[in-house]
C-alpha cells in the first residue's frame, strides 16, 4: 500500500512560513493528496485485479474483456428493483427488449484516473497563482524571527527593518491583498465547478449520489434501488457482434463483472462528502474575507486576537494608520513571527506611526 501512496508524500510536507490560511491549504494540500491518491488506487492492479472480466460462449475472453472495456457496457435501469435471485441474476442485469427497454450505457469506468488527477491539477492552479504573485514576499519579511531565540541585536536591527518596511510602503499594498483575495474566490468556484462538473462525468448522478447512499438504508429493502449499483454496477450486459460463416451478423449477449467500481463507489462517496463540506467551508470563508474587507472594526478585532500580548490603545494606533493591504501584510506576518517579538513590532508600529519613533 505505501508504494501505492509513496508518491504523493512529498505533498505532505509543511511550509516553513505560512502565506495563506487553513481553508485555503484544505483545496492545495488536502484535496489534492486525496484526489491523486484516489487516481493511483484505481489504477492499481496489485489491490484490484483486471479492471473487467466478461464471459460469453464461443468469443475470447480476452477479446470480449478488451471489447467491452472499449465500447463500454449497460445495464437495464427497471432490472434494479427486485430481489436478487428471484427477480433478476443482479442489480441492472436482466433481458430487454431493444427499442422498448431503457438501457444506461456506462462509459466513464475508464476515465476515472484521468479525471480524478485533471481535478488534483484545477485545485492547484490557485495555489499555483497565489504562490506566483506572492513572490516570497512574507518569507523576506520573516527574516528568521519565527525562532524565538534571536539575539537582541540581530532582532533590533530586524525589527527596524519591519517599521521602516511599514513605514515606506504605507497604502501600497492593497493590489497584492487582494490577488489573495482572488484566489480564495477562485476556490471556490472551483470546488462549486467541480461539483457541477462530477455530475455531468457521472451523468447527472453526483448532485444526489452522497444523500441517495444515506437514505438507502432506511427503505425497504424490496422497494429500495441501491443508488451505488445504479450509478457503479459490479455486474453489467455487454453486446458483441460478429459476422458468421456464411456473412450473416452474429449476436452475443455477455456478462461483464467490474472489480473497479467496488472502489469507484466509495470514491465518490467520499468526495460527495469532502466536496460538499469544502464548498460550505469554502462559502463560509468569502463571507468572513468579504467582513474584513468591508469592516476596519472586524480588521481590528482581528488584530487584537493576533497579538494578544500587546497594549489594546497600541493596536488601535497601528490599525487607524493600516489600509487593507497593510493589515493583510501585517496579518500574515502575525502567524509566522514569535508572539513576543509581534508584541515589540506592534510597539516600535505604534510609536512610528504616532511619531515617537524611538528606535
Amino acid at each position: 500500500m505505501f508504494d501505492v501512496f509513496g508518491s504523493v508524500k512529498g505533498l505532505l510536507k509543511l511550509d516553513s512560513v505560512c502565506i495563506d490560511n487553513n481553508v485555503f491549504r484544505l483545496h492545495y494540500k488536502a484535496t489534492v493528496i486525496i484526489l491523486i491518491a484516489f487516481s493511483l488506487l484505481v489504477t492499481s492492479r496489485q489491490y484490484i485485479g483486471d479492471p473487467i472480466d466478461c464471459i460469453v460462449d464461443e468469443i475470447p475472453l480476452a477479446v470480449m474483456d478488451t471489447y467491452c472495456w472499449i465500447y463500454s457496457t449497460f445495464t437495464i435501469p427497471n432490472r434494479l428493483i427486485g430481489r436478487v435471485g428471484k427477480d433478476y441474476v443482479q442489480p441492472g442485469v436482466g433481458p430487454h427488449v431493444e427499442g422498448q427497454d431503457e438501457v444506461k450505457y456506462h462509459k466513464y469506468y475508464q476515465w476515472v484516473c484521468f479525471v480524478l488527477f485533471f481535478q488534483a491539477i484545477l485545485f492547484y492552479v490557485p495555489r499555483y497563482l497565489w504562490k506566483t504573485w506572492e513572490g516570497g514576499r512574507i518569507k523576506m519579511l520573516v527574516l528568521d524571527l519565527n525562532c524565538p531565540i534571536v539575539e537582541d541585536e540581530c532582532k533590533s536591527g530586524r525589527k527596524k527593518l519591519l517599521v521602516d518596511y511599514f513605514h515606506t510602503n504605507l497604502h501600497t499594498q492593497n493590489f497584492y491583498a487582494f490577488r489573495f483575495f482572488i484566489c480564495e474566490v477562485l476556490n471556490f468556484i472551483n470546488v462549486v465547478g467541480q461539483i457541477f462538473f462530477m455530475d455531468f462525468f457521472l451523468d447527472g448522478e453526483f448532485s444526489t449520489y452522497g444523500s441517495d447512499v444515506v437514505s438507502f438504508t432506511e427503505m425497504e429493502p424490496e422497494e429500495r434501488v441501491d443508488p451505488m449499483a445504479r450509478v457503479f454496477p459490479k455486474v453489467t450486459k455487454c453486446t458483441f457482434h460478429k459476422y458468421g460463416p456464411s456473412g450473416t451478423v452474429q449476436k452475443f449477449d455477455g456478462l461483464c463483472v467490474l472489480p473497479l467500481n467496488i472502489v469507484n463507489e466509495k470514491i465518490y462517496v467520499f468526495l460527495w462528502f469532502w466536496f460538499m463540506i469544502l464548498s460550505i467551508l469554502s462559502g463560509i470563508s468569502l463571507l468572513y474575507r468579504m467582513a474584513v474587507v468591508a469592516g476596519p472594526r472586524v480588521r481590528l478585532y482581528l488584530l487584537r486576537a493576533r497579538s494578544r500580548l500587546a497594549p489594546q490603545e497600541q493596536i488601535e494606533a497601528v490599525a487607524r494608520k493600516l489600509q487593507i493591504g497593510d493589515w493583510f501584510v501585517l496579518y500574515q506576518l502575525g502567524k509566522n513571527i514569535d508572539p513576543l517579538i509581534y508584541k515589540e513590532l506592534m510597539t516600535e508600529l505604534a510609536e512610528k506611526f504616532e511619531g515617537n519613533d524611538k528606535v
